[in-house]
């Protein structure tokens, strides 16, 4: 055993001269480390720390100020003064008491004020009840919901359809519900803010091109297809999605949809539509943006849109091919942890879908009051009309702002509320600034509806032209 350990010995010797110098080197400086590390570093001495008398804490406790909670905000801020609706929002609506003409709520269709439609809602509310209590997958599910997904397929001719109780999380819900960490999504700069909290909620990495500008997003699908190229084992595993709205609600401009898809294939990225507001309203049998262009609408990999606009209803669908749709009723948030769509609702939004296949002429009169009201728009002096001629929400923004914003949304503010005065109801655009990727500008927001009539244009546009001139000299 000693003669063992006396060659173990020798063994190490002869490694320690037969080593490199470099190596002996490293190996000396770890062993200072260590040596330091053990016997001469400074540790932590607790009886060390200076204690504080009991006044000296008292004083400390008295002068310490926390942090707000919140920020503080105005009494004075739009968002904390309401405009009191009473009765119905519809053609006419009582505002703080007073009667106007509607310019404001997404009743783009009338049928809010519909008598079919509130018929088929209260003969549901009498055998339903008024909620669900209870997420599509713990006895939420009821048959006027299968219904309504049915006919929303058969609508928009996809194979599928899922129902959500809340038009705001139903893109939120989605995006995340297919795209994660590690996934890329090109994104408009104009994006709605439902949209933006689903980019936030995927963990994505995001990329976001200038608004309707396709040569800047094919410059970002080139740059992204030259780093593919360099990891082509990374790119295998990478999903890839492109994510617009149909009619944007914050600039009413279109996508350019038909450079979209040619792009979509070019690159292989898949495409996400939020159509809230192109639903019901453009296409000649309300089908949305999809039809307006005459794109197959299988070209599409996913169609999201709110039912709060057009169909006068709540909550929201996705439609598209069954295993895409399939997958959200497994991963969509709002679909798997929210109490359903009340069924006195969905009846509504099937009655809805009725009226829209029964009298698709509807569309038409529809797409005329916008050519009528975006002309007649154009030219008031101090504003200026953003928006495409067939839009339903235009938006009137300062010529030349004062370089403040609330300065600028004062002045808008002041717009609306001399039109109030003469019973026409208009708002202006909110946002939620420190939020918001890319704010708009400050904007009002005029809304086209099928019962406008020729005067009420002309009074709602009178109106406007008055109060620019007294507020915009």
């Amino acid at each position: 055993m000693a003669a063992g350990q006396q060659w173990v010995l020798v063994e190490m010797v002869q490694a320690f001269y037969e080593a490199p110098a470099y190596h002996l080197i490293l190996e000396g400086i770890l062993i200072l480390c260590i040596i330091r590390l053990l016997f001469f570093s400074k540790t932590y001495k607790p009886h060390e720390t200076y204690k504080l008398t009991e006044k000296e804490k008292e004083d400390l406790i008295e002068e310490w100020q926390p942090e707000p909670l919140v920020p503080p905000v105005s009494k004075d801020h739009p968002s904390l003064n309401y405009d009191v609706v009473t009765g119905p929002p519809s053609h006419k609506i009582i505002i703080n008491g007073k009667e106007c003409t509607n310019f404001a709520s997404f009743n783009f269709l009338g049928l809010l004020d519909s008598e079919r439609v509130k018929e088929k809602a209260l003969a549901s509310l009498k055998k339903y009840g008024v909620g669900t209590c209870g997420p599509r997958g713990f006895y939420g599910t009821f048959d006027v919901h299968l219904e309504l997904e049915s006919r929303l397929a058969n609508f928009m001719k996809t194979e599928e359809a899922i129902i959500y109780s809340y038009g705001f999380a139903t893109i939120a819900s989605a995006i995340p519900a297919y795209s994660k960490r590690g996934d890329i999504i090109f994104v408009d700069d104009a994006a709605c803010f439902s949209i933006q909290k689903g980019l936030q909620a995927s963990r994505s990495f995001i990329k976001y091109f200038k608004h309707n500008d396709m040569e800047d997003l094919e410059r970002l699908l080139k740059e992204q297809e030259l780093e593919d190229q360099k990891n082509p084992r990374k790119a295998r595993v990478t999903r890839k999605f492109i994510v617009v709205e149909g009619l944007y609600i914050n600039t009413a401009d279109v996508c350019p949809l038909p450079e979209l898809v040619r792009l979509k294939y070019k690159y292989k990225v898949r495409i996400f539509l939020e159509e809230s507001m192109s639903f019901g309203v453009l296409g000649e049998h309300g089908k949305g943006v999809t039809e307006h262009f005459g794109v197959n609408i299988d070209d599409i990999d996913l169609i999201s849109a709110n039912m709060e606009n057009a169909v006068a209803s709540i909550g929201g669908f996705c439609c598209g091919r069954s295993f895409v749709i399939d997958h959200q009723r497994l991963s969509g948030q709002g679909y798997c942890f929210s109490a359903s769509l009340p069924p006195m609702l969905a009846a509504a939004a099937i009655e809805a879908l009725n009226i829209m296949e029964e009298d698709p002429e509807i569309f038409s009169v529809l797409k005329r009051r916008c050519r009528q009201v975006h002309q007649a728009l154009q030219g008031i002096p101090g504003l200026k009309l953003v928006g495409v001629p067939f839009s339903p929400a235009l938006h009137l923004q300062l010529e030349r702002s004062s370089g403040c914003r609330s300065s600028d949304l004062q002045l808008l503010r002041s717009i609306v509320d001399h039109c109030l005065d003469r019973q026409v109801a208009l708002t202006v655009a909110r946002y939620l600034d420190k939020e918001e990727r890319f704010l708009p500008p400050p904007s009002i927001r005029v809304v086209v509806t099928v019962e406008q009539t020729d005067e009420d244009i002309q009074k709602a546009v009178s109106c406007i032209s008055e109060a620019a001139s007294i507020f915009l000299r």
